[in-house]
């Protein structure tokens, strides 16, 4: 079976103690499923900028984002096609700041809805949508997820990697960063602990796997910072030929409480070189990534 990847992202606005929901659109013999509004990530586009494109399209409205509220995977497998396809689902609270409710014209939904939430359990909804909300999970008619059209073929130069990162501390305050290994893009710097999630697997559950293996340590995951995104259209790394990669990364706050001296415990060959523990003025002198600046730069918040 082949197995694909996807983001998509979704937006939560309320209003007056109602919900903005969506219907998508159904067939002669498939009821529309309601969800929240929005859809998937196009290729090298920040998280954010495609939920607010997505809302705009799908109800009209203008919306900020306020913050990330949850990051969530699931698998739907498409027998017919023999493909499983793996969705990381972004969540964003939004703030409406213009703009008028309506209806799509076209694309993949044709209703717009604010709905109470006594008025959102009795919907067909979306698990991912209902189980945001809070509502019972209930299964959705047979076929309710057939894609409107064949899957299209992978594109040869083109790789999405969605990851999991943490801003992860000790009792003392020190912070964990690993050291990212030669013939990998950013070779010699600093990075969070961290990195791309396996087919099935759940970020926070990545991210736990990644800190073992990346710096010995058992963490507990205490909070979801925000998304990081990444493109570089000519990452040049082990697979000997410059590649087109587009990174979305959910970045977490992690608490380690019993630390022990940082030890790579990944098999040979992978893209960490080392791991220490370092107080906040000694990383401050380190050749950090981006995204370990950007991190250890709001953990005074």
């Amino acid at each position: 079976m082949e197995l694909r990847r996807g983001v998509g992202v979704y937006g939560v606005l309320w209003d007056s103690g109602r919900v903005l929901v969506v219907r998508e659109r159904g067939g002669d013999e498939v009821p529309g499923v309601w969800r929240l509004p929005g859809g998937a990530v196009a290729h090298a586009e920040h998280p954010e900028h495609a939920v607010v494109r997505e809302v705009a399209g799908q109800t009209g409205l203008t919306v900020t984002v306020d913050r990330l509220r949850a990051a969530v995977a699931d698998v739907t497998t498409y027998p017919e096609d023999d493909v499983a396809v793996h969705t990381d689902r972004l969540a964003f609270e939004l703030s409406t700041r213009g703009g008028a409710l309506r209806d799509a014209g076209d694309g993949p939904t044709d209703q717009a809805r604010w709905v109470t939430m006594a008025e959102a359990e009795r919907l067909p909804l979306a698990p991912f949508s209902a189980e945001l909300l809070g509502l019972p999970v209930t299964p959705l008619p047979t076929g309710a997820h057939r894609p409107a059209e064949p899957f299209p073929p992978a594109h040869p130069d083109r790789r999405l990697r969605f990851g999991a990162y943490g801003l992860v501390t000790d009792p003392a305050g020190r912070i964990l960063l690993t050291q990212i290994a030669a013939g990998y893009p950013g070779a010699g710097r600093w990075h969070l602990p961290g990195g791309g999630t396996d087919h099935g697997e759940q970020p926070t559950t990545g991210l736990l796997r990644e800190l073992v293996e990346e710096g010995g340590q058992l963490g507990r995951v205490v909070e979801l910072l925000g998304v990081d995104n990444l493109h570089n259209p000519a990452a040049f790394g082990p697979e000997g030929r410059p590649l087109d990669w587009h990174g979305v990364r959910v970045i977490y706050r992690v608490l380690v409480d019993v630390p022990t001296d940082a030890v790579v415990t990944e098999s040979a060959g992978g893209s960490t070189a080392r791991a220490g523990w370092f107080t906040p003025v000694e990383a401050a002198d380190l050749p950090l990534t981006g995204i370990a600046a950007s991190a250890i730069g709001q953990s005074g918040r």
